[in-house]
């Protein structure tokens, strides 16, 4: 089974992935966890280039390419060989990441983005998707306390509400792939929640 967890900045998707990755262990299932862009020794030199702070001329249409080049690459080599061994990949960040920055965000054109996405992914969409949803400036606030602050992160406020919004249309257009958590909650809430979510799917 293939889970994404999707969310604006701030949101604490990357936080949540080593215990949930640790919980279905501890039930039994074979779990592996990964990340976009990167995952692989290729897609993480993408993600050192996409997020260099130094590289703030970056097109729109530069920064699209480079994310589904990363992404074409684990694919390839790290998800659909796991999948097909009957692994659970638990990733942080996918496709939805994508159509919410460089589409939405961006404004770019959104038939355009699906189109290099099914490419990038030979058409490879997650049994469950969860976005873990908070408001935008809250999330940014958070982001700022650590040491992670990159090249995206410092697109305008307006930049990540477009954002957020996108990912809300999309809840809308795929309910049943879709689930959503509030992430301002507490952080135990939250994780007791995407527990929750994932073994519901995953005994259905």
């Amino acid at each position: 089974m293939f889970i994404t967890l999707e969310g604006p900045e701030g949101s604490g998707k990357t936080s949540h992935i080593p215990p949930l990755t640790n919980f279905l262990r501890e039930k039994g299932y074979t779990v592996f966890p990964t990340r976009e862009p990167g995952g692989t020794s290729i897609s993480e030199q993408i993600r050192e280039v996409l997020h260099d702070m130094k590289n703030a001329e970056m097109h729109p249409r530069t920064e699209t390419l480079l994310y589904q080049a990363a992404r074409a690459q684990i694919v390839e080599q790290v998800v659909k060989p796991r999948l097909a061994d009957g692994e659970i990949v638990l990733s942080d960040r996918y496709f939805d990441s994508t159509i919410a920055y460089q589409g939405y965000g961006h404004r770019q054109n959104l038939d355009e983005i699906r189109a290099l996405v099914n490419y990038a992914t030979g058409g490879l969409t997650p049994d469950l998707t969860i976005l873990l949803d908070l408001d935008v400036e809250v999330g940014l606030s958070r982001k700022k306390k650590d040491d992670e602050w990159n090249r995206l992160d410092a697109y305008t406020v307006e930049f990540h509400r477009r954002v957020r919004n996108g990912y809300l249309e999309m809840v809308k257009s795929e309910p049943r792939r879709w689930a959503v958590v509030n992430s301002e909650q507490a952080w135990d809430s939250v994780q007791a929640e995407l527990r929750k979510i994932i073994l519901e799917k995953l005994v259905v």
